[in-house]
């Protein structure tokens, strides 16, 4: 049966569960079970209320909160329809591993590759492509949020229902066998949650649980939600566990925590999660613009934070943009880079001029290993006004390089499904909203362009793709096939052959690793060492511009994404669009 929670639907036996809901805002609450009288719930004492129902799987449920108001279960585990439709029971136990023993991968031999659930035909056509994967040479793959959301199409970051998998994916079972299938080849299976915010169609807390917000704190999406309640602070531990034990996942990705307004909230959930689950590799991972270094270190208990900072360097030495949040690291490019690969974050406390306030924290003694860097993700791809993606946007060879780069250093890497060929299809932002919230959508989404220098004309604007458009989902969607065909069929080629290297000349001595320093050397050209595990020396040159820079090396080449460019480093030039990679013993 279900391990007992403090939200939700319980199962107690085959045929009995116990409900229970946090109704503080409500006088009376109500138990609606189809096909079932009425029941009445049972005040517990500080806004909780619960019942027991001679129900098990399958039942299908309501709580009324008011005469005219019935709601799904906030902590439903799986719903009848969409977000407004009845709760179902759900047995957690049910499913039968495979793969039970599974325990997890270490830390250090991750390898990210990011994908949305639908955009690969749900869970069962994201498990269709786990062998694929496997062949590239990813360990984990990471699933943008599933929960449900209004409607069949949407990022997941419209999420309501924090607990139950989002139906257009596919049903528990099935994302359960992902996890199962993916453990059987190696792979490990990462999730992104989203606990800063609910999604504006659904979100029924509102009605009976006005404590569940602080509206004295105000963030992009409206109320702060407040973890200084411990129902609150209940509601997420337990998803987070639900994630982590009900479907086996092996990692998460918290998004945008720098909108929790309690960050020690954050630390407490990891101590929790690691103090509960013992046995596993669970690894936790951070989004937060505040660099907050200090949730990264052993009291922290977080394994990295997404690395936007290398990403916002490298993003305008490959393509000269300067607009929007790169304007903080637009210049001084190399200088800038050279700084991210050696300690992780450029902002370290600092005045971040876009911002207009000091941001980051510190990161001395920090491993590499505690920054997900990347070249491209869901947010950098699918926030530009037409979802272009750096093939499109790149020199080819300076992409190259800065790939070299990505999967050869000793930070964790993360590609965006189809990065590795090199897809043409856009990502762009797509929702399937009601029609009341559809046109509001689809006008703030072209607003937001408004104070870029190619959205002045309001006419440009309108050709943004509309975000409920059916057509915009589809046209995000990878054709794997082009791989197969040049030029593709040669950038997957050279994924492969670094991931390979990676795997056998790197990745066994990432533990004990640490940067040794990083200098500039051109305009667009830095030099990074570090000394790895086993003693050895790993130098990474890069050279993302369009001329040669002043450079030496030594070492084992272990790779040059230009023929002949370790020989022209060793004479002391790096040559233009160019990465070498050497390896030499301590």
């Amino acid at each position: 049966m279900s391990v007992t929670n403090t939200w939700g639907a319980t199962l107690l036996a085959p045929d009995r569960t116990r409900f229970r809901l946090w109704a503080p805002d409500a006088d009376e609450v109500g138990l609606e079970i189809e096909g079932h009288s009425s029941l009445p719930m049972q005040a517990a004492g500080e806004g909780w209320f619960e019942a027991e129902a001679p129900v098990g799987p399958g039942a299908r449920y309501r709580f009324r909160v008011s005469s005219d108001l019935a709601v799904p279960d906030p902590a439903s585990r799986l719903q009848a329809g969409d977000v407004h439709d009845a709760s179902v029971v759900v047995d957690a136990a049910a499913y039968r591993w495979r793969n039970a023993e599974w325990r997890g991968r270490p830390w250090h031999e991750t390898v990210l590759y990011e994908v949305h659930a639908g955009a690969m035909g749900g869970f069962a056509g994201v498990e269709a492509a786990l062998p694929r994967l496997k062949e590239l040479g990813v360990t984990a793959i990471e699933l943008m949020p599933v929960n449900d959301f209004p409607g069949r199409r949407n990022w997941g970051y419209d999420g309501v229902l924090p607990y139950a998998p989002d139906t257009a994916f596919g049903t528990p079972d099935e994302l359960r066998s992902l996890v199962d299938a993916a453990h059987g080849l190696g792979l490990m299976i990462f999730l992104d949650v989203v606990y800063n915010h609910f999604g504006p169609d659904g979100a029924y807390l509102h009605a009976y649980a006005k404590r569940f917000f602080d509206e004295g704190i105000h963030t992009p999406w409206g109320a702060a939600i407040d973890f200084r309640q411990e129902p609150v602070r209940a509601f997420f531990e337990e998803n987070a566990l639900a994630w982590l034990r009900d479907y086996r996942i092996d990692g998460l990705r918290f998004d945008a925590v720098h909108a929790i307004s309690e960050a020690d909230w954050l630390d407490l959930l990891a101590t929790r999660i690691r103090s509960e689950l013992p046995d596993r590799h669970v690894h936790l991972v951070l989004e937060n613009e505040r660099n907050a270094a200090r949730h990264l270190r052993p009291k922290g208990g977080f394994d990295a934070q997404w690395n936007d900072d290398g990403h916002n360097i490298l993003h305008p030495l490959l393509t000269g943009e300067r607009e929007g949040y790169y304007e903080d690291f637009c210049d001084d490019g190399a200088e800038k880079l050279a700084k991210v690969l050696a300690e992780g974050f450029l902002f370290q406390g600092q005045l971040s001029g876009h911002l207009g306030a000091p941001r980051g924290e510190p990161t001395a003694g920090l491993p590499p290993t505690a920054f997900v860097l990347f070249l491209q993700n869901h947010d950098q791809v699918g926030n530009r006004a037409f979802g272009e993606r750096l093939a499109a946007l790149a020199d080819p060879r300076a992409l190259q390089a800065a790939t070299a780069l990505l999967l050869l250093c000793p930070q964790i890497p993360m590609l965006f499904m189809g990065e590795e060929w090199g897809a043409t299809a856009p990502f762009l932002f797509f929702t399937d909203h009601n029609a009341e919230l559809a046109p509001l959508v689809t006008q703030g989404r072209r607003k937001e362009f408004a104070k870029f220098a190619a959205f002045q004309d309001p006419a440009k604007r309108e050709t943004i793709p509309d975000p409920n458009a059916e057509s915009t989902f589809r046209n995000s969607i990878p054709n794997v096939e082009e791989a197969t065909h040049a030029p593709h069929d040669a950038a997957l080629a050279l994924h492969r052959r670094l991931l390979t290297l990676r795997r056998e000349r790197i990745m066994p001595h990432l533990p004990g690793a640490k940067a040794l320093g990083a200098q500039a050397v051109g305009a667009a050209a830095v030099v990074a060492r570090w000394r790895l595990g086993d003693g050895s020396t790993l130098t990474i040159a890069c050279n993302l511009g369009a001329e040669p820079a002043r450079a030496t090396g030594e070492g084992e080449a272990l790779f040059e994404s230009m023929a002949g460019a370790a020989g022209t480093l060793a004479t002391g030039e790096l040559p233009a669009r160019c990465t070498v990679a050497l390896l030499s013993q301590g």
